[in-house]
C-alpha cells in the first residue's frame, strides 16, 4: 500500500507547531493529540511488536485518536478565519484524513517519513560538492556509497567498519551472492559470527 508524504501526522504537526503564534490554544490541543500517536509508537517498539500486533495496537489506540482529530477540527474549523494559519492547519488536516489513516490499516507503514527524510538532508546539503563528480560512472559509484552509509546508518552498523568489510571481501565474493554483502544481511551474518565466538 502507498502512502502520500505529504499526508502524514508529521507534516500535520508542522502546520500546527507554525500556528501556535496565531492561536495558541488550538494549535496545543492539535500538538497533545498527535503526541498521544507518537506514544503509540513508542508502546509498539518497546514491546517490539509485528506488523501486524502493530496494525491491530493501531487499530485500537491511534485510530480513535485520530477520530477524535477529525471531530475535533470540524468542529474549530467553523470558528478560526480559513486564512490564519491555524485555519490552514487544520484545512490542511481535515483535507488529508483519509491518508492519515493509512498507517494504522497496515503495520508495515512507519507513521512518518522523518527518517527518510533525515538520510536524504546530506545529499541535499552537499549536492553543491557533488557537481563534479568527473564522470557519469564517478556519479553512480557515489550514489551507491552514499545508499550503503545511509543503509549502515538506519541499521545502526558502522559504516567504516562495514565498508571495510566489503572491500576486502568483495572481490572474491561470489557474483550470485553478492545480495549477502548489503548491509541489513551483512549485520545478521555478523550477529551469527559473533554467537558462535560466545559459544566456543
Amino acid at each position: 500500500m502507498e502512502i502520500d508524504p505529504h499526508h502524514l501526522p508529521s507534516h500535520s504537526r508542522r502546520y500546527f507547531f507554525e500556528a501556535q503564534t496565531f492561536d495558541l490554544c488550538r494549535a496545543t490541543v492539535m500538538l497533545a493529540y498527535i503526541r498521544l500517536l507518537y506514544e503509540v509508537e513508542r508502546e509498539a517498539r518497546q514491546d517490539n511488536l509485528n506488523p501486524e500486533q502493530r496494525r491491530e495496537l493501531r487499530q485500537t489506540k491511534s485510530r480513535p485518536i485520530l477520530e477524535d482529530i477529525k471531530n475535533y477540527l470540524q468542529t474549530e474549523k467553523l470558528k478560526v478565519l480559513p486564512k490564519s494559519a491555524i485555519g490552514e492547519a487544520i484545512d490542511y488536516t481535515l483535507s488529508n484524513c483519509e491518508a492519515l489513516l493509512r498507517y494504522t490499516e497496515d503495520g508495515e507503514l512507519e507513521i512518518d517519513n522523518n527518517n527518510a527524510e533525515r538520510s536524504l538532508r546530506p545529499i541535499v546539503v552537499g549536492r553543491n560538492n557533488w557537481l563534479f563528480y568527473g564522470s557519469d560512472k564517478g556519479g553512480r559509484t557515489g550514489a551507491v556509497l552514499s545508499s550503503l552509509i545511509a543503509s549502515c546508518k538506519r541499521l545502526r552498523v558502522e559504516p567504516f567498519g562495514y565498508l571495510r568489510d566489503l572491500f576486502t571481501r568483495i572481490s572474491t565474493h561470489p557474483n550470485s551472492r553478492l545480495d549477502e554483502l548489503l548491509p541489513d544481511k551483512w549485520l545478521v551474518a555478523q550477529r551469527k559470527i559473533s554467537g558462535a565466538h560466545e559459544e566456543t
